[in-house]
């Protein structure tokens, strides 16, 4: 891990977005099946939203910038890379933590009922 990375979260932590502040009081506090997700986690090269260590499930939330194709492929890049350490990424737009956050909630709790690992690139899509 690069040995920037710890400052760059704790930064990230301080200027979450109006999405990530909005799914974090979900995730917070073993709220979802008892799982405890910590946020802006560092691994490997990346720096994750949200990230479960129990179940290896690393939760991405993506902006307009996203739908850019160098961002989309560099995405794409880096869930591969994150699925090869074993850790399975599930991708949701910003309008959908606005507007289902309670499906994606039920999608966690599908994928620690059924964990399996989901290798590829997962946007926006309700599990369960």
């Amino acid at each position: 891990m690069p040995k920037d990375h710890i400052q760059k979260c704790r930064t990230l932590r301080r200027n979450s977005t109006t999405a990530e502040v909005v799914l974090w009081q979900y995730l917070r506090n073993k709220q979802i099946c008892g799982l405890k997700f910590r946020r802006q986690v560092p691994i490997s090269n990346y720096i994750l939203d949200f990230y479960c260590h129990e179940i290896k499930l690393c939760i991405e939330l993506d902006g307009e910038v996203h739908d850019e194709l160098n961002t989309a492929k560099h995405d794409e890049q880096r869930t591969n890379d994150l699925n090869a350490l074993g850790i399975t990424v599930l991708r949701y737009s910003n309008d959908v933590v606005f507007n289902n956050a309670g499906g994606i909630l039920k999608s966690i709790e599908s994928f620690y009922h059924h964990p399996t690992i989901r290798y590829g690139w997962i946007k926006d899509e309700l599990i369960g």
